[in-house]
């Protein structure tokens, strides 16, 4: 299986961080990508592009080991992303080459435009991807200008022209972080083997951040909705779908 999560910002990832190390442990084949740099965080001041993005690599890095997850970044600008087609390509240009099964990202109500638009742009790539002539074009009709290579990885990097893609049209699962307003099902992944690796994610973000937030805030989220489910420790989505699968039976 092969999962990707596509977030607007590092630190997004905090919210399924078990998740993707539960799956990487198992032979899972996982990628985290985040479509900006968050450039805009106040700890960076007034370094330049290039500190922010060396920076970045330095965190994208450290979480994708933590993980066991390759890891890519776009750059499609902190706080300006548009949710248009351009961004969706690029997106779907990257779906095509690591050919994902299964979708993780924001909900489509989150009040921050990055990640609405993040959540937009991840799912509109799904149809993209599944079409050649749209995986294979040039964006917008004209070459993109090259990117920088912050990804990390060999996948297809932000803003480049790349030709002769294979259409992914395999069916993917589109979870998104739980929101209350959904009105897809709930899904819940008990992490109890994994929540030390995800609490040493969000510790590694505080610190940079230097939140106030506390390990044991975020151990009481996770238990929180353990008890929801039925385990120990657990993260809740919502599956973008009109129907769960069927089980051989009712729990």
């Amino acid at each position: 299986m092969r999962i990707m999560a596509v977030f607007a910002h590092p630190d997004d990832e905090i919210g399924c961080a078990g998740t993707l190390a539960k799956h990487a442990a198992r032979g899972d084949e996982v990628m985290l990508v985040w479509t900006t740099l968050g450039e805009l965080a106040s700890q960076f001041g007034d370094a330049s592009h290039e500190e922010v993005t060396r920076i970045r690599r330095q965190h994208g890095a450290w979480v994708a080991d933590k993980i066991g997850a390759q890891y890519h970044f776009f750059d499609m600008g902190d706080s300006r992303m548009t949710g248009g087609r351009d961004e969706a390509l690029q997106l779907a240009k990257l779906y095509a080459s690591f050919r994902p099964n299964a979708v993780i990202t924001w909900s489509d109500d989150h009040p921050h435009p990055d990640h609405r638009m993040t959540a937009k742009i991840a799912f509109d790539a799904v149809t993209l991807a599944r079409i050649p002539k749209i995986v294979n074009e040039q964006g917008g009709g004209q070459a993109m200008p090259p990117a920088p290579d912050l990804s990390g990885d060999d996948a297809v990097e932000s803003g480049e022209d790349v030709r002769r893609l294979s259409a992914w049209r395999d069916p993917v699962r589109f979870y998104q972080y739980f929101a209350p307003a959904s009105p897809y099902p709930e899904v819940f992944v008990g992490i109890d083997d994994t929540l030390e690796t995800a609490a040493a994610i969000a510790s590694y973000y505080r610190d940079f951040y230097k939140w106030q937030w506390t390990d044991e805030l975020f151990r009481e989220g996770r238990a929180g909705a353990g008890r929801l489910a039925g385990v120990k420790y657990a993260e809740r989505f919502n599956l973008r779908a009109s129907h769960l699968r069927a089980r051989d039976y009712l729990d």
